[in-house]
C-alpha cells in the first residue's frame, strides 16, 4: 500500500507543469482536438469536430480529422472549445500605470513596462484568457501608448509577449479621473470637462502643424524640423497609424470626443467602460465607434450613477461593436461568466454572447484577421471547457496559445511563478479587487494627497 502511494505521488510530481517546462515564446505548436462542442463565433456551433492545429495555425476543422505523424491527439469528447478569450482592458503584467506628470504623454509606452513575470498572467490563461490589451491609466487625457500581448506564459523577455504585428493603439481619458490629478491635485488644466476638450483641440492642432511643416520641409527638400515624439505619436493619431481606446463614462462626454475627432477627420474610436454608451448607441453606431463596457459594474462613483446592465445588449442591438472587459486581475479569469450576463440582460444568442469576449475585442483592438474565432488560417488560440463555456459551471481545462498549451489543469502545480520573490507575499486573489493598487488610477496617489484626498 506504501509503495503503491508513493509510486503515486511522485507520478503526480513527474507530471505537474512547471513554468520551466514550458516551450519559449517563439514556440508554434501542433495539435489535434478531436471530437469537441466547436464554438466559432463566426459559423455557428458544431458538435463532434476535429481541429487540426499545425506550426500554431488552425489547419483544418471536420470530422475524422487524421493526425500527422508527431503531432498529438488531445480527446476532447464530452467538453467545449472556443477562441481565445481576448481582454480588451487590462492593466496586467506592468510595472508602472500612468505618467500623470502631464495632461498629455503620449509619448511613453506600456512595451517598456511589460513585466513578463507577473502571475496575473498564468491566472488569465486558467479563465481561457490568450490575448490582452494593456493599457496606461486614466490619469492623463491623453495617456501612453497601450500594447496588444498574448500570454506566452513561461518567457522572461517581455518581447516575446508582443503580439506580431498588431496596431499601435492608445489610451485617453475623460471626465473625473484627469481632473482630478490635474486640475484639483496640481492646479492646472483639465480642472473641467470643457478644459478636457479644449486640451485635445489644442493638441491635435499643433501636432497638426507640425505634421505640416515636415511635409512642407520634405518638399522644399529643407531640414525636416526637430523630432518631438509626444507630437509625432498625436500626428500619427491624425493619420489613422494609432488606434484611440478612451476611458469613458457619461454620454455628454461621449459625444464631445465623437464632435472633436469628426472635426480632425480622425475615424478609430473605442470607448473605454462607456457607462452611459446605451444613451447615445445611435450616435456611437453612426460614427463607427467601438464600445468596451462592464457587464454590470456600476454605483462605484458618481459618474457611473447611471449604468444598466442592458448596456451590452443596448449597443449590440444598434449595430455599436461591442465588447466586455475586466479592467481588473480578479475578474479577468470570468470574462465568460460576464458575456454571459447579457443573456440574462436582454437575451443575446451564444454567439453574441461569446463575440463580446472573443471576435468584438480583436476587431477593436485590429487583430480580428489572426483571432476571435475558429477558422482555418487563424492562430491556434483556443480554450478547452468542461462545460458549455457560457455556463457558471463551466471551467477552464487547457489553454492554447500558437498551438501551445500554456495552462492545463491536469498538470497545474502548486507554485507558477516565474520570479520568486522571498520577500513577496502570495495572496489569494479574488473574483474582483477593489484595492486603489489595482486600479488604473495606480501611480496617481501623489497628486491625490496633494489634492487633500
Amino acid at each position: 500500500m506504501i509503495r503503491t502511494l508513493l509510486f503515486t505521488l511522485l507520478a503526480v510530481a513527474a507530471t505537474a507543469q512547471t513554468p520551466l517546462d514550458l516551450p519559449p515564446a517563439d514556440a508554434r505548436g501542433s495539435v489535434l482536438l478531436r471530437g469537441g462542442t466547436v464554438h466559432t463565433v463566426t459559423g455557428g456551433t458544431l458538435e463532434a469536430i476535429d481541429i487540426l492545429v499545425t506550426d500554431g495555425r488552425i489547419a483544418r476543422i471536420g470530422q475524422g480529422l487524421e493526425a500527422p505523424r508527431g503531432v498529438t491527439v488531445v480527446d476532447v469528447t464530452g467538453r467545449h472549445v472556443t477562441p481565445g478569450i481576448i481582454d480588451a482592458h487590462s492593466h496586467i503584467a506592468l510595472s508602472s500605470v500612468n505618467e500623470a506628470s502631464n495632461p498629455i504623454v503620449a509619448e511613453v509606452q506600456m512595451r517598456d513596462a511589460l513585466d513578463p513575470a507577473d502571475v496575473g498572467i498564468y491566472r488569465a490563461l486558467a479563465g481561457g484568457v490568450t490575448t490582452i490589451h494593456t493599457m496606461h491609466g486614466s490619469a492623463n487625457p491623453v495617456g501612453g501608448e497601450n500594447e496588444t500581448i498574448k500570454l506566452r506564459w513561461g518567457t522572461l523577455d517581455p518581447d516575446g509577449l508582443l503580439f506580431e504585428g498588431a496596431p499601435r493603439t492608445i489610451k485617453f481619458a475623460l471626465g473625473e479621473n484627469p481632473t482630478r490629478v490635474h486640475g484639483r491635485g496640481r492646479g492646472i488644466r483639465p480642472a473641467t470637462r470643457m478644459g478636457i476638450e479644449q486640451v485635445y483641440r489644442e493638441a491635435f492642432t499643433e501636432a497638426r502643424a507640425y505634421r505640416a511643416a515636415q511635409d512642407a520641409a520634405r518638399e522644399a527638400r529643407q531640414p525636416l524640423p526637430p523630432i518631438d515624439r509626444r507630437l509625432e505619436t498625436l500626428a500619427d493619431i491624425l493619420s489613422g497609424d494609432v488606434l484611440v481606446h478612451c476611458h469613458s463614462y457619461r454620454a455628454d462626454e461621449i459625444l464631445m470626443l465623437m464632435r472633436v475627432f469628426e472635426d480632425f477627420g480622425i475615424e478609430r474610436l473605442t470607448f473605454q467602460h462607456a457607462n452611459e454608451a446605451f444613451k447615445v448607441a445611435p450616435e456611437l453606431a453612426a460614427f463607427g465607434a467601438g464600445a468596451s463596457v462592464f457587464s454590470d459594474w456600476a454605483s462605484y462613483k458618481f459618474e457611473v450613477y447611471y449604468s444598466s446592465a442592458y448596456n451590452a445588449t443596448v449597443l449590440t442591438r444598434n449595430d455599436v461593436r461591442t465588447s466586455i472587459n475586466s479592467d481588473d486581475a480578479g475578474l479577468l479569469r470570468y470574462l465568460t461568466h460576464e458575456a454571459a450576463k447579457t443573456q440574462r440582460y436582454g437575451g443575446l444568442s451564444d454567439d453574441e454572447a461569446l463575440a463580446l469576449v472573443t471576435l468584438n475585442p480583436a476587431w477593436q483592438l485590429g487583430i480580428d484577421d489572426r483571432v476571435g474565432s475558429i477558422e482555418v488560417g487563424k492562430d491556434a488560440d483556443l480554450a478547452v471547457f468542461t462545460d458549455h463555456p457560457l455556463s457558471i459551471y463551466a471551467r477552464v481545462d487547457l489553454t492554447y496559445v500558437d498551438g501551445v498549451a500554456r495552462f492545463d489543469r491536469a498538470r497545474d502545480g502548486d507554485d507558477q511563478r516565474l520570479f520568486v520573490d522571498p520577500e513577496e507575499e502570495v495572496m489569494a486573489l479574488p473574483s474582483r479587487s477593489d484595492a486603489h493598487s489595482a486600479s488604473c488610477m495606480l501611480g496617481t496617489d501623489l497628486y491625490e494627497l496633494a489634492a487633500g484626498e
